[in-house]
């Protein structure tokens, strides 16, 4: 799944004339040019909430209210209570930043979500295709008078989002303004309230550290820190949830619970709603007693005014990871001889790089994924030609499909399913209003994911069932190769994975092709499927054995198809001729590439080996998996699926060009 977009809209002509819903009669987008507006039944009338927002800023003497699309903890994916965006504008993307003024309301997101907010927003609101804070600051610039403030709520403001915004506006006499209560949440009566449900605690077989180890192991970092902090503030929700191995249903696809940690080297003290809290963990937690491993439950909405209070003493250094802390907490921690900063905690560097369990049962849970991504392609590939399925019917197939494995927690993410020109948008998913009917003329991306209690995946598969095109194949074949490039590239530990990105991206390039998402992101053990800091992008930590990534190129040609090819890959240590300490990725992802698609003239020597390889790996993990859960057709089809390929004789041609490449990525490596 990638975690960046690249402007691709959907043809109307052709989704209108392939879809199973309202769509079918109707314009799919707004068009506020018209009197009186048009508006799509998929759009949301947000008159009544800008009203009442607007009337609070009145007392509160600012201008203007910035909305930003995340919660306190800076997540990716967040709550429903938490959608103060989606409230207020009616668009539901991931990203975005909506401001609203006296007069004027706008919303700025990427251009994965930009077809799609003209879809849900009403005429109040302007889309402003940019997502750098230096736009929104030159059009509060524009909007807000000199003089003016603009209010925001420092709990959902990182520490750079304050300081962006607060660089951009100095020169013009517009100043932030920290309002204490969210505007938002005043006027949200219908706020969905906190789940009630429990928190519960690891099972013994899928732990190799206990939580206390895991205390005594960020402990002595903090000890061996030579700006010695004496306490270690923890804000992402993974963070605590990893630390004390707990998982919680607070988020949608991830297993997190609101909460806070402040870890100091003799006291632990634990932020959340305490209600949820069983006496069993209770006693798991040793939360009756006071010793330096007994952990202290402190209401969630405390952490604030218990972290003053611990700041106020003298001789004390609290460590936060800026990327996760928001602006509340951060604002506190005065004067400044009392903050020590890096990008990421040493929860996070620290969770990154997997133990021996956690890696074994994480590939044992790509086994059983395997399984379920290969029934539902045999099931497409039988299906599809009757003419009776849907995007979305795929996608609750595949989910029905994982809901049957061992250890299965739902979905990790909301199911890319696109066909055709809807898979030419990277962020799809269907709805009832945009699904389409698939056909074997046009060519199917399927990106999903399943949380296990032993793992977190994340594959992506791109079929076609009829005859396509020689771009189809060449673009698709031209991907695969950026995958393998990767795949088999040996590297130092140590290695950025931005240093190594371009493999993905070099036969695409040759070509003229590319494209504007993220190559890989880190992935959790039950987490979340982008696991920071792991990844291919410039603010990702260096590769180390244990870690693990997707790798996942892609192609999208606009109105027409879209392509991508995404696996999850593990870094392990390799034996080379002459030097020690180098690494390379090991795939964990098990599902056979559409043969039709796979232009083999195009491989190279050491990519034909490098996919006859994999193929075999996948009938060696996957068929006795196969075989244990009885499912004698389902391996049948992986069987026919990873033939082995013949050698071509024209890939001779591009042997010189992989050679080419790999000096370029070596190059590359000496930039970290």
């Amino acid at each position: 799944m990638p975690s960046l977009g690249w402007l691709l809209a959907l043809s109307l002509a052709a989704l209108a004339g392939n879809s199973v819903g309202a769509v079918t009669y109707e314009r799919t987008e707004r068009n506020c040019s018209l009197s009186p507006p048009y508006l799509p039944s998929t759009a949301a009338n947000t008159t009544l909430q800008l009203q009442e927002i607007r009337e609070r800023m009145l007392p509160l003497n600012i201008n203007a209210y910035i909305i930003p699309g995340t919660d306190a903890h800076l997540s990716e994916y967040i709550a429903r209570r938490d959608a103060r965006m989606a409230f207020m504008t009616g668009f539901t993307g991931s990203a975005g930043t909506a401001v609203v003024t006296q007069t004027k309301a706008a919303l700025w997101t990427d251009s994965r979500y930009w077809v799609q907010a003209e879809r849900e927003m009403d005429c109040n609101w302007e889309l402003e295709k940019d997502v750098s804070i230096m736009s929104v600051a030159e059009w509060l610039i524009a909007e807000v008078p000199p003089g003016g403030h603009i209010g925001f709520d420092p709990f959902l403001f990182s520490l750079k989002t304050q300081e962006d915004y607060s660089f951009s506006l100095e020169a013009s006499n517009r100043s932030l303004k920290s309002i204490p209560g969210n505007l938002v949440d005043q006027v949200w009566d219908s706020r969905p309230p906190i789940a009630p449900d429990n928190l519960t605690r690891l099972p013994d077989r899928v732990i190799q550290r206990s939580w206390e180890m895991k205390v005594k192991q960020i402990r002595i970092q903090m000890r061996d820190n030579p700006y010695q902090p004496t306490a270690l503030l923890l804000s992402a929700l993974d963070e605590t949830a990893w630390l004390f191995n707990l998982r919680g249903n607070d988020i949608p696809y991830n297993p997190f619970f609101y909460s806070y940690t402040l870890l100091t080297m003799d006291k632990i003290w634990l932020f959340l709603h305490t209600d949820r809290v069983t006496e069993e963990l209770k006693v798991y937690l040793n939360a009756s007693c006071d010793g330096s491993f007994c952990v202290q439950l402190k209401s969630y909405d405390a952490v604030r005014a218990d972290l003053k209070t611990y700041v106020a003493q003298p001789g004390v250094k609290v460590w936060i990871g800026t990327e996760y802390t928001n602006y509340a907490l951060y604002e506190i921690i005065t004067p400044e001889d009392k903050l020590m900063t890096t990008s990421y905690s040493p929860v996070l560097t620290t969770k990154a790089i997997k133990d021996d369990t956690e890696q074994r049962i994480l590939r044992e849970a790509h086994v059983r994924d395997a399984v379920a991504v290969i029934q539902l392609l045999m099931w497409l590939e039988k299906a599809v030609p009757e003419g009776k399925e849907t995007e979305l019917t795929a996608a609750e197939y595949i989910n029905m499909c994982r809901g049957k494995q061992k250890d299965s927690r739902g979905p990790s993410f909301e199911t890319i399913s696109a066909s055709g020109p809807n898979a030419a948008l990277a962020h799809y998913s269907p709805t009832e209003e945009t699904s389409r009917r698939l056909t074997p003329d046009e060519m199917y991306l399927i990106d999903s994911g399943g949380q296990y209690l032993d793992g977190t995946t994340d594959i992506t598969r791109t079929v076609h069932w009829g005859t396509p095109t020689a771009m189809q194949r060449e673009a698709f074949t031209r991907v695969l190769m950026g995958n393998i490039e990767i795949s088999r590239t040996i590297f130092p530990s140590g290695t950025r994975g931005v240093n190594m990105e371009m493999l993905g991206r070099r036969a695409l390039w040759e070509v003229g092709l590319n494209y504007g998402h993220g190559t890989g992101h880190g992935v959790g053990n039950y987490f979340g499927v982008h696991e920071w800091p792991v990844g291919f992008q410039s603010n990702n930590i260096p590769f180390r054995t244990g870690m693990f990534t997707s790798i996942e190129p892609g192609y999208y040609k606009e109105n027409d198809f879209g392509i991508r090819i995404e696996d999850v890959a593990v870094i392990v240590p390799v034996q080379t001729k002459y030097g020690h300490n180098f690494l390379t990725f090991d795939t964990v992802s098990l599902v056979p590439y559409d043969r039709k698609l796979i232009d083999t003239s195009l491989l190279s020597s050491e990519q034909l080996q490098w996919l006859n390889k994999y193929y075999e790996m996948i009938r060696r993990l996957v068929g006795p998996e196969l075989d244990r859960q009885e499912l004698h057709e389902a391996k049948d089809w992986m069987l026919r699926h990873t033939e082995p390929f013949a050698a071509s004789g024209s890939s001779a041609s591009v042997c010189s060009s992989s050679l080419t490449l790999i000096a370029l990525a070596v190059a590359l490596l000496h930039i970290i």
